[in-house]
């Protein structure tokens, strides 16, 4: 039996290699599978992700579970950072049997020999390519296996908005890597409302320290003071050193370094680590973030082991570790499924055959596809965490460790992931929670800047070179007290340059400024025009009364208000005197009319449902109308003598009487103000009166007050006059429209109060009716706006802003008097919820009487058809009708019930009566006999 057994498992077997065989394929797994890798040997990077490799190839080598008697063999080749060796090496490679290659270490040779990976079908994987431009659309088979710039420049621009910063500049190699890093920067923090505002690059060539010199003097000249370095080391370290030897590394500055310092300072010796963070204190630092792990802690041991202290290990080292396992895993599992390492020739590089070139030695690898998307399937734990592939082809949950450099080492102030943003606790330990970006949770640990200052750097400070800014100033011809041009200089004075003054006086640092005056200084110049000139750069703020309103505030940022300011009206107006006929105007003449109506009206319908059961609206017609009237109108003094009988005609009068009590009392109100107040009077009533009419309007030459009225509320233009002084605004006022003048100006509230102050002719009328302020303009995101808004409020609150306010601006000498524009007559609209309510009740009344004589009437002419059998016509059921309504109603009956009512309540009385004196006199016994008993 087992010599059958074996018998046929041998045949199976030779059946098996000798099918596959004829078949030009084998399914046993080669003995070596060889995997070609370049990089840059002599790098930072390159030293330890030499070493690592070599040590992940051993330990791949000697786990059974992974390729099960195949031998991973790397080939290590050198690019030495150049795109031309690369392309050299990596062609080197598709001559031979490579199945995949790892590599390059330069994004700059990743964009020059990934077009061979292309067209050769052979997956190449970078642990360092970390430019976000080397997609996957357009290289398929590569394979980043280690983080993005693309999450590094976000966690950049999210530190520098946790910050409240708002621009950066950004020195950086101006290749490949250093190019697109910056445009990955550009982009976040332009997510961030934030932008770099300097571009320095640096040739990626040999640069002199002359040339790092010159290019660090021209940013220290600029405005902002946050600078993110985005380079190689041999580079990034001179320019720490030139930074420090300029004094760019003291107080007020923000360095932030990508991950190339991280690696470089991790894979030094602690001697030589030392040495290099002398020049770079308070620098932040980004580190790609690997999981603390005991698989991780015991190859950290065993490195140190292996190098003796000599040769550091960084994040690279580790992704260069890992990248192995994943091709070994890929490897292993492209086997089971049957995958064969076989090549094929490029049938395109045959009409090459006669180039000394040797190109038709190049092979296409034929399992290409299938080993790449087992790549992207591998799904295991290595030393940098979870090794799994997002759909994008960049592995998941990217984070990033922030140092900063203190004394002699790094400490970690937080981290960062594209899952919770910045925290101060590991990613991996918030992964299991919901995400939560808000700005609350945004959290770093306190830093040490450059300079030694634990206090946050304000991040910009005014350009260092030599220029003033060029602040804007209006030459105003009228209203000078806000803003006025001394006569012979160009320095000006007023309200608001004296707020700007105290203002600036607050900062915390030095503001060189000049005033520049804007205008021809014959009429008020255009504020848009002049606020327009920052968008051009030709000021570079303005200072002024200029109005906070909508189309400026697309352009440029305004400090915080100063002053309140809002479009008015102002018109002549005129004394009322009380005359013989004041007792009128407390209602208006529709009021006066539907009063007078309701009084009429109500004597009627109260006469209606009084006049069958009340004698007193009883007589002769000319009696009744006399009745009707003077009922009427006693009700408005509670003196009239006729009482109410019936329930309705009650009703009805209780309801009238509060209406009246309403209108008594607000007529007694408004005319006691009339009587007791001196009343000013104007046709203008506001706004709505000028909108509504045609005459013209004035406004102040160069006031936003043109361009609100004929686009805001829709006043045509040919309506509107240009006024330039107050002077011109009296004298038109003065003439009125059919003089040639105005009927009322529209002007900003300050301007108006400054005018009125010795103007008692005029007065505004109506409501303000926009609401804004004056304030100071700057360009977009200029962080002087937000500080002198700060300086702003400080004023306000400790009262030098009402103490400047009180020395330019006198209150009025009309103040003194009282008298003020007459308040709105008493209208119709103000009680028709009164006089609704009465009429409802009138209806209703009269509603039901009539319903009740309908009956009455219905009840008498069954009883006149009973008695004489005949059917009245329809004149004599008319006349029934009208004498039913008109008879007295019979009194018998309810007098009957009335007498009735009493009677009973006089025999209960009696009752009672008896009852108490029953109990008086048994009282009076039992007290007799007690007396009695006692004697």
């Amino acid at each position: 039996m087992r010599m059958i057994l074996m018998f046929v498992s041998s045949w199976l077997i030779t059946f098996g290699v000798l099918s596959n065989g004829l078949s030009g394929k084998s399914s046993l797994r080669p003995s070596v599978v060889n995997v070609g890798a370049i990089f840059t040997l002599d790098s930072t990077i390159g030293r330890v992700a030499k070493i690592a490799i070599e040590e992940a190839v051993k330990d791949v080598n000697s786990d059974s579970s992974v390729l099960r008697g195949t031998k991973l063999n790397v080939i290590i080749k050198d690019s030495n950072c150049s795109g031309f060796l690369g392309m050299v090496e990596a062609l080197r490679f598709m001559e031979t049997d490579v199945v995949a290659v790892i590599g390059p270490q330069s994004s700059v040779v990743a964009h020059t020999i990934l077009h061979v990976a292309n067209e050769l079908k052979t997956p190449f994987l970078s642990f360092a390519a970390t430019d976000p431009t080397l997609s996957s659309l357009q290289f398929p088979y590569f394979i980043r296996t280690t983080q993005s710039d693309l999450h590094q420049m976000t966690a950049v621009a999210e530190i520098v908005d946790h910050y409240g910063w708002k621009e950066v500049i950004m020195i950086f190699l101006d290749d490949d890597y250093g190019r697109n890093g910056l445009a990955a920067l550009d982009d976040a923090l332009a997510a961030k409302r934030c932008r770099v505002s300097y571009k320095a690059g640096i040739s990626p060539g040999d640069v002199s320290r002359s040339d790092i010199m010159d290019l660090l003097v021209k940013v220290a000249l600029m405005e902002s003071r946050v600078v993110v370095l985005h380079a190689y080391p041999g580079v990034g370290f001179t320019v720490f050193q030139v930074a420090h030897y300029l004094g760019m590394m003291e107080d007020g500055y923000v360095w932030i370094a990508t991950d190339w310092l991280s690696s470089a300072l991790d894979s030094s010796s602690p001697l030589r680590s030392q040495t290099l963070t002398d020049t770079m204190q308070g620098v932040l630092v980004l580190r790609q973030h690997t999981p603390d792990s005991e698989r991780k802690r015991n190859f950290s041991l065993r490195w140190n082991n292996l190098m003796g202290g000599s040769l550091g290990l960084s994040s690279y080292g580790f992704y260069a570790y890992d990248t192995v396992w994943l091709l070994a895993h890929a490897i292993d599992s492209f086997f089971n499924q049957g995958g064969v390492i076989s090549f094929s020739n490029d049938s395109r590089l045959n009409s090459l055959q006669e180039s000394k070139l040797n190109l038709e030695a190049l092979v296409i690898f034929d399992g290409g596809h299938l080993l790449v998307k087992n790549i992207l399937k591998s799904d295991f734990v290595g030393l940098t965490g979870p090794v799994k592939f997002s759909p994008d082809k960049s592995l998941v949950y990217p984070s990033y460790e922030i140092i900063n450099i203190i004394g002699t080492g790094l400490h970690r102030v937080g981290y960062w992931s594209n899952y919770s943003g910045l925290s101060t606790v590991p990613p991996e330990a918030l992964y299991s929670r919901p995400p939560n970006r808000s700005s609350a949770n945004q959290q770093l640990n306190s830093v040490v800047w450059p300079g030694e200052s634990i206090r946050t750097p304000r991040g910009w400070v005014f350009p260092n070179n030599g220029k003033l800014l060029r602040i804007g100033v209006p030459r105003r011809v009228s209203y000078r007290e806000f803003v006025s041009q001394v006569q012979g200089t160009n320095t000006s004075k007023g309200f608001s340059i004296d707020v700007f003054t105290a203002a600036v006086n607050l900062l915390p640092y030095a503001v060189p400024y000049q005033f520049i005056p804007y205008g021809n200084g014959l009429e008020n110049p255009s504020y848009d025009k002049l606020v327009d000139l920052i968008t051009t750069g030709f000021f570079d703020g303005v200072v002024g009364d200029i109005a906070i309103v909508t189309n400026r505030t697309k352009v440029v940022d305004f400090t915080q208000p100063y002053a309140a300011s809002g479009l008015v009206v102002v018109a002549p107006v005129r004394k009322l005197n009380t005359g013989a006929w004041a007792f009128l105007r407390p209602f208006s003449r529709q009021m006066w009319g539907v009063s007078a109506a309701f009084f009429l009206f109500i004597g009627i319908v109260v006469w209606i449902l009084e006049h069958r059961t009340n004698d007193e609206f009883r007589g002769p017609p000319k009696q009744q109308l006399i009745t009707i009237l003077w009922f009427s109108l006693s009700t408005l003094f509670f003196a009239h003598k006729e009482n109410t009988v019936s329930t309705l005609g009650r009703l009805v009068l209780i309801i009238w009487l509060f209406v009246v009590l309403i209108i008594n009392s607000s007529y007694t109100a408004s005319l006691t103000s009339i009587l007791t107040v001196q009343q000013l009077y104007s046709p203008i009533k506001g706004i709505e009166t000028l909108k509504n009419g045609d005459e013209p309007i004035g406004y102040q030459t160069g006031s936003f007050a043109e361009h609100y009225l004929t686009e805001g509320i829709g006043i045509p233009k040919s309506r509107l006059r240009a006024l330039g002084s107050p002077e011109d605004y009296a004298k038109a006022l003065q003439q009125g429209p059919k003089k040639g003048g105005v009927a009322a100006v529209v002007d900003e509230r300050p301007y108006i109060e400054l005018f009125l102050a010795s103007q008692c002719k005029f007065r505004i009328t109506g409501q303000e009716f926009t609401k804004s302020g004056w304030g100071f303009a700057f360009p977009k995101d200029s962080p002087l706006a937000i500080d002198l808004s700060t300086a702003i409020l400080t004023l306000s609150e400790n009262g030098d802003l009402q103490r400047i306010h009180d020395k330019w601006l006198t209150t009025s000498s009309c103040s003194s008097d009282n008298t003020e524009l007459e308040s709105d007559q008493l209208h119709l609209k103000s009680f028709w919820g009164l006089y609704l309510l009465c009429g409802i009740a009138c209806f209703g009344a009269l509603l039901i009487y009539f319903i009740q004589i309908i009956l009455r009437y219905r009840k008498a002419a069954s009883a006149n058809l009973v008695s004489d059998g005949s059917v009245h016509s329809r004149s004599k059921r008319l006349q029934t009708l009208l004498s039913l309504i008109d008879e007295k109603e019979d009194q018998s009956k309810r007098e009957r019930k009335r007498r009735k009512i009493e009677k009973s309540l006089s025999e209960n009385n009696r009752e009672i009566d008896l009852e108490r004196d029953s109990k008086i006199r048994n009282s009076q016994i039992c007290s007799e006999n007690s007396f009695n008993s006692r004697h």
